[in-house]
């Protein structure tokens, strides 16, 4: 199956239909008169959604076992066609476009054999999505102009040329895949003095300004330090993002000290030194974080 362990979960709706025609006026009449032999047919089709949408990963290989936390089963009647309307929500990592197709296809074939003795030319056709909400359709964030950012390696070890930096360059490539153009990379010291320069002089160029390391706790640490009293507005919320985001995913995350605010119209992030801690911070607030411009922009309509 497909990956997911890196996703965030939102609330996801999907809605899907089929069609049941029957061939006479007496098989509606019989379905809405509640006298087929069978028994009634849109509760016993109805329940047969239900407990089908619970286990579409069951039947259908690469879908993921997901909590079903809604569901509903609607009819409309048009002519000789029973139309069947199929609602499915979770709050999860991944859709629920498949679970209502399946919902919905499980209650077609429930009526199918429950109005077969009464009518030999029944036909299901049209199983299809109607409309899906919550994946990343949901949260496109569409800008007039390219979104640039600075990004800085804080470590006195790779300033010196004793490691390699994985973490920024990890940085590089999400942004990347994000649309983010990185116009400033470069390693610095762990100086206070240092951070504060670059924050202050990127800021005025680039939507985003983005540091990796200097967040832990040792002595030398002191990226949150050198941005606090520089930043105009902090944004807890995406801190809190990112360190509950990990905490699911390594015990240590709680001990580090990840910082997000503003500065002018520029968002600065401190984040996590390791490659592995960069990358999921990443991954915890985008591309959803780039809502902020949208936000930003309304204070000033030049900013983008």
């Amino acid at each position: 199956m497909v990956d997911i362990t890196h996703k965030i979960s939102t609330l996801r709706v999907a809605t899907a239909t089929a069609i049941v025609k029957v061939s006479k006026q007496e098989t509606i009449d019989a379905v809405v008169n509640n006298l087929v032999p069978k028994g009634n047919v849109f509760e016993m089709a109805k329940t047969a959604g239900l407990f089908a949408v619970k286990n579409t990963h069951l039947s259908i290989p690469d879908c993921h076992p997901l909590p079903i936390e809604f569901t509903s089963v609607e009819y409309q009647i048009e002519g000789l066609e029973i139309h069947i309307i199929f609602k499915v929500k979770t709050v999860y990592k991944t859709g629920v476009e498949v679970e209502a197709m399946h919902g919905a296809s499980i209650v077609a074939l429930t009526m199918y054999d429950m109005l077969k003795p009464i009518d030999k030319e029944i036909e299901i056709s049209t199983i299809k999505l109607i409309n899906k909400e919550g994946g990343k359709s949901s949260f496109k964030n569409k800008f007039p102009n390219a979104i640039k950012a600075a990004v800085f390696v804080c470590s006195d070890s790779i300033f010196a040329g004793d490691k390699e930096d994985r973490s920024g360059k990890t940085i590089v490539e999400k942004l990347e895949s994000y649309g983010v153009e990185t116009s400033h990379y470069e390693i610095i010291p762990d100086e206070l003095d240092v951070i504060q320069e670059k924050t202050k002089a990127y800021a005025k160029e680039n939507h985003l300004v983005i540091f990796t390391g200097g967040t832990g706790l040792s002595p030398r640490d002191v990226t949150p330090e050198a941005l606090e009293p520089i930043l105009e507005s902090r944004i807890p919320g995406i801190e809190e993002a990112i360190r509950n985001y990990g905490q699911q995913r390594m015990p240590y995350a709680m001990l580090s000290r990840s910082v997000a605010g503003t500065l002018g119209n520029s968002l600065v992030l401190a984040l996590p030194g390791s490659t592995n801690g960069v990358k999921e911070s990443m991954d915890a607030v985008f591309p959803h974080v780039m809502h902020v411009f949208h936000i930003l922009k309304g204070k000033n309509h030049d900013s983008l």
